[in-house]
């Protein structure tokens, strides 16, 4: 039987999220029966401190050492609940001596299920600016559009001053989602990928104005659930 270990504080919110919809998506397919769950609340500062530092090889020897925690907890499966420390999301599988499911490739393999084409990516400034999103989607045949550069600025200072100190905000969720409008617009995006799991605590809905909003908590879980069902899961190829 898999015990699944998730890397969580990063942030905190969201860590609750992934572990709310965790039980309620197992119960609901495994006969009302509770997921195996170990979590580990890792230092939120010292990664957002490395990420804007340009240090993410700390990020990777950080985040790998956690995981050395879970393992020895018991876990035999794992998962981090955060899309930016996936930045180094190849590093850290490397060294971990359990499988780990990324939340980037679970996005990609739903993106590719529901037949889009092209998607835009929401996140910290870190996850938008970085490949490793476009470079997953790309191997789906995805393309991937990022905001403008002051688009990205304001959801990343909102990501950072407000969603995760637990403050969601209705003139912000205006904002984000006048970005959405603008982004379909400007490049013709079927979905905004909601690429940071605070995200989806400040835009409930699943679409805006027929603009999917793909919630990456809510499709990481679903994927983590069929793992520890022992259900086929396809994986992320060219």
């Amino acid at each position: 039987m898999k015990t699944l270990g998730l890397l969580g504080g990063i942030g905190p919110e969201s860590t609750i999220e992934y572990y709310r919809l965790l039980v309620a998506r197992y119960r609901e397919k495994a006969n009302g029966e509770y997921p195996p769950v170990i979590i580990n609340s890792i230092n939120l500062n010292r990664i957002v401190e490395w990420m804007t530092e340009g240090e993410v090889g700390k990020v990777a020897d950080y985040c790998s050492k956690e995981i050395e925690t879970l393992v020895a907890a018991g876990a035999n499966l794992g998962a981090i609940c955060s899309n930016t420390p996936h930045i180094v999301f190849d590093q850290i599988k490397q060294r971990s001596k359990i499988p780990l499911v990324s939340i980037v490739e679970a996005a990609a393999e739903n993106a590719r299920s529901l037949g889009l084409r092209t998607v835009g990516l929401f996140g910290t400034r870190f996850t938008m600016e970085a490949p490793f999103y476009p470079d997953v989607f790309a191997k789906v045949g995805i393309k991937l559009a990022i905001p403008t550069a002051d688009e990205r600025e304001y959801i990343h200072l909102k990501y950072m001053g407000e969603l995760l100190n637990n403050n969601f905000l209705s003139e912000t969720r205006d904002k984000v989602l006048s970005i959405v409008d603008a982004m379909k617009d400007r490049a013709g995006v079927d979905a905004i990928i909601l690429g940071g799991t605070e995200l989806p605590l400040l835009l409930r809905a699943d679409d805006h104005n027929g603009t999917l909003l793909i919630d990456t908590t809510r499709v990481h879980v679903d994927v983590l659930v069929r793992h520890l069902l022992g259900e086929v899961v396809s994986t992320v190829t060219g």
